[in-house]
């Protein structure tokens, strides 16, 4: 791979100052912000490293996105997305979040517009440009204030994380793992390489991924078939016993009404009987 640093054009477009913004009208931030496209070009940044670097980078978007789906609070999350903090280059991180923020569609980050920057970004790569570029956004992104910045290499499956020791410092501290593990104190989770893949914790739960939730609900549906077909022959059986019974039942009152039969004709002849020899013993006198 040839080696390519992204190129910083004064051209380019960018956010104007937070002075300026603030001098701007409703409608002139709105036409500012229309302005300002929604795409980043090649030449700003490094070219994708093939499934090194697009498949960690999908598998955490999904991770993440379903995890702040279904918590309390809500967070934006998004991949690849265009980023304008004022009078600064445009850059498009790997994956960002940003908390409290309304997780709906968008085609860039504007921070003035969305009046606060972004609380978390990871970079991927596989070595090469991406990797330089990574290393050289640890001094950029502490320098614009996000608190937190992971960098995971997909081809050496390492992770190193980065924190702002506090909201007004400008230069990151590089984390230490506990366990195994970098926690985001941002995110409230925990980060671990597992294997070939990045692994989010919250808490001693892991945050599955999609081939993890489609693995366990092909098991839980397997799972709920077996007991089906088991419930099912339960049924089956406990519906034979209690035909059975019924037979036994039916029977034993067909025993019991022939019975009766029996001993109301045995009464019955057994009256006319003495009523003959009552008879008989009448005409002897």
């Amino acid at each position: 791979m040839g080696h390519h640093t992204p190129e910083v054009v004064p051209s380019y477009p960018r956010a104007p100052s937070q002075r300026a913004w603030d001098a701007l009208s409703k409608e002139e931030r709105a036409q500012v912000e229309a302005s300002l496209p929604g795409e980043v070009t090649w030449s700003e940044m490094p070219m994708p490293e093939g499934d090194w670097h697009t498949e960690p980078r999908s598998q955490v978007l999904a991770v993440l996105k379903r995890h702040w789906a279904h918590s309390p609070r809500q967070a934006y999350v998004s991949t690849a997305l265009p980023v304008y903090y004022p009078e600064e280059p445009r850059f498009a991180p790997d994956l960002l979040v940003v908390l409290d923020a309304e997780p709906y569609s968008r085609d860039k980050w504007v921070c003035s517009a969305e009046e606060r920057g972004l609380d978390w970004v990871m970079e991927v790569h596989a070595g090469g440009d991406r990797k330089k570029v990574a290393e050289d956004n640890v001094h950029r992104y502490a320098r614009l204030g996000i608190p937190e910045y992971f960098i995971f290499d997909g081809g050496r499956l390492t992770l190193e994380g980065y924190r702002l020791a506090t909201p007004e410092a400008r230069v990151y501290t590089r984390m230490e793992p506990r366990h195994g593990r970098h926690v985001s104190e941002v995110l409230g989770l925990e980060l671990q390489v597992e294997g070939e893949h990045l692994r989010f914790w919250a808490g001693n739960a892991p945050l599955l991924e999609s081939r993890e939730l489609i693995s366990r609900m092909r098991d839980e549906a397997m799972g709920l078939q077996r007991r089906a077909v088991d419930a099912e022959q339960r049924l089956s059986e406990e519906t034979r016993r209690r035909d059975e019974a019924e037979q036994r039942l039916a029977e034993e009152t067909r025993r019991r009404d022939e019975e009766t039969r029996s001993r109301e004709e045995l009464e019955r002849r057994l009256k006319e009987i003495q009523a003959e020899m009552a008879k008989l013993q009448k005409s002897r006198k």
